[in-house]
């Protein structure tokens, strides 16, 4: 039974005994003393994909789903539905581009390490890895010596996400960028 300050995104847990998935957390810390941390959390339910937003404290407990978990990989695109793979055994799992709307920036042709999340053998969420590599497709040109300053510019990737990278970065580098936060990490 995990916490509400130990939610993550795609974790599934039960309300009102129907099964939501973790869409966005935030985090609000009150300004005065011994009052507690709350999580404002958006949930969408699994089957019915309503949305539900709740105010829970930090110590607030949540009873947890049991999910099968499978280690798959990003096949193709087929209409408005994303298909993955399983590694081991090929089976081919598919999920509505609504679903996992915030994480479809970072998905890449071939993108291994992800994590399925299934309940009765449909695919409910994904788990992206903590960083991934995309390739910078428009930046504006490198400055020479840039290397010891620390300003940015932004970079559009193949994803279509904009992130800022430093000024030494150039068109067609692979960089690494953290799926949490969406930020530059470093090259590739």
């Amino acid at each position: 039974m995990p916490k509400a300050s130990e939610l993550k995104r795609g974790m599934v847990v039960e309300l009102a005994n129907e099964p939501y998935v973790v869409k966005d957390i935030e985090i609000r810390n009150p300004s005065s003393r011994g009052a507690a941390t709350l999580y404002k959390v958006r949930f969408n339910h699994l089957k019915n994909k309503q949305k539900r937003d709740e105010s829970l404290k930090g110590e607030d407990f949540l009873k947890g789903i049991d999910c099968e978990r499978k280690l798959v990989q990003y096949s193709y695109q087929d209409g408005n539905s994303y298909v993955f793979m399983d590694n081991d055994s090929f089976e081919q799992y598919a999920i509505d581009a609504e679903a996992i709307e915030n994480e479809l920036d970072y998905i890449s042709e071939g993108l291994n390490s992800i994590v399925a999340v299934l309940l009765e053998q449909q695919l409910v969420a994904i788990e992206l890895p903590a960083a991934v590599s995309l390739e910078i497709v428009e930046t504006t040109p490198g400055i020479k010596g840039a290397t010891a300053a620390a300003r940015t510019k932004p970079a559009t990737l193949s994803t279509g996400l904009e992130v800022q990278v430093p000024e030494y970065i150039e068109n067609g580098e692979i960089i690494r960028i953290n799926t949490a936060t969406g930020k530059f990490m470093s090259r590739a």
